[in-house]
Order: structure tokens, then sequence, then C-alpha cells
């Protein structure tokens, strides 16, 4: 249900929180499109200058909806987590994360996308695709090598093994750790020094910074989603995850 996507806009900030507590906040198709379309209004809006999604002191994602996500169908350019991944690439804007409690399999990549993250000392986070029988999703199997190397990026992203805030700031993808009831007010305080800056230097900055790997980003996303796919509908996969629903 789309009330599972919250957004509220104040101080030239738009808030976009996950709300779906009862179900550790997993994210189904409806609520991927509401992301898709809260997005587009912020990017096209030009009384807001950056970003923050956050979930609460408990929870940041669970990951998909898996039951939703695998009776969404082929994961064609009009599918809603398809059009999720690309919005969350081709951002101009800034987007910051403030992130509490599991965080899961989009829940961290969709981190690699942001351009600042702020997460609580509660923090887990963990990347199952292969656990799961899939592969690498959102660019992860380009963005973290990148960002970590190859063999520690294997480890989590292979492996998927949970790891800590701690651990995320030392890979260089958490700016700061702080408390569960801090980290969204530390990530609104960071929200608010970009807000006081130039916007058009912002953006054109966070542009230049991105403009040499995005072509490749977007590539990966849809070599990824062929073999994700492909996956999906391997019988290996299907009883992993027919498993996955009896525990």
């Amino acid at each position: 249900m789309t009330e599972f996507i919250q957004t509220k806009a104040q101080d030239g900030i738009f808030h976009i929180q996950f709300a779906r507590q009862q179900a550790k906040n997993a994210i189904s198709l409806d609520m991927y499109q509401r992301m898709v379309d809260e997005l587009t209004k912020f990017e096209n809006d030009d009384s807001h200058s950056v970003a923050v999604i956050y979930g609460d002191e408990n929870c940041f994602t669970a990951g998909n909806d898996l039951a939703d996500f695998l009776a969404g169908g082929q994961l064609t350019e009009s599918h809603p987590t398809v059009k999720f991944l690309f919005t969350l690439a081709q951002l101009k804007k800034p987007l910051i994360a403030a992130v509490a409690g599991p965080a899961i399999g989009i829940g961290t990549t969709l981190l690699l996308h942001c351009d600042l993250v702020y997460a609580a000392d509660n923090s887990v986070l963990q990347l199952p695709f292969a656990q799961l029988g899939l592969c690498p999703e959102a660019a992860s199997s380009l963005l973290l090598p990148q960002q970590i190397g190859h063999q520690r990026a294997f480890e989590l992203l292979v492996l998927g093994q949970k790891f800590d805030a701690e651990s995320a700031k030392q890979f260089g993808f958490v700016n700061q750790v702080t408390s569960p009831n801090n980290v969204v007010a530390t990530a609104l305080v960071n929200a608010k020094a970009l807000v006081d800056l130039s916007s058009e230097a912002v953006t054109s900055s966070k542009s230049l910074m991105k403009k040499s790997n995005q072509q490749k980003v977007e590539e990966t996303i849809r070599l990824e989603l062929q073999y994700f796919d492909k996956l999906m509908n391997s019988e290996q996969c299907k009883q992993i995850i027919s498993q996955f629903f009896k525990r």
C-alpha cells in the first residue's frame, strides 16, 4: 500500500520514510512505484534541494517483499523495481540515507547510490543474494568492488556475510555512526547544510563526480537484471525460495 511510504517536504528537504514496520519495512512493488513517483516529483521541484530516506530507530528495510516481487513478472523497464533502480542511479539532486536496524538486500545496495549515509550502531547490513540463488542488483557488482576491492566485495556479495555500521564506515560508504535515536537528526543537520549551499553548485558537483561512471552503472544494472531474471526462473532458485517461505 502506498501509505507504507510516507513523504513530507520541509525547509527545502524532502523526506521519504519506510512505514511498514509490521513487515520490517519490506518493499512491495507498490512501494517501489510510490518511491519512483516521489523521487521524480522531488527531482522536478525546485523548492526541494535534498532528499533524506529513512525507516525508524529499529529498522531501515528488510529488503524486497519477496512474495510480491516474485509475483511481479519479468524484470522489464516497466517493472516498478527496475524503474526504481534507474531513478535512483540517475538522480541529479543529492540523496541522504539514515539507517538503523536491518538494511538487507536493496536496503544496502541503495546506499551505494546515496551521496551521504549515516548509520546507527544497531544497523545490520547484508547482501544475501547468492543465498537465495540470485545475483547482485542495483549495480552493486560494479560499485561495491570499486569501493572496497574485489575480495572484500566478494565476501559481502557472494558469501552474504552480515556486517555492522562501523564496518560499513571502514569500507567507506557510511559517513558517520551514531545512536538509533539520533541518526535521522544527524542526516537532517547535514541535509540543511546542503540546502544552504548553491543548489546549482551542489548538483554540478554531483554530476561531475558521477560522470565517468554513470554509463557503466546503467549498463551494469541492465546486465544484472538479465542474470537476475534468468536465475529467478531457475529450478535451483525456486527450490531455495520455496524453503525460505517454509521457515
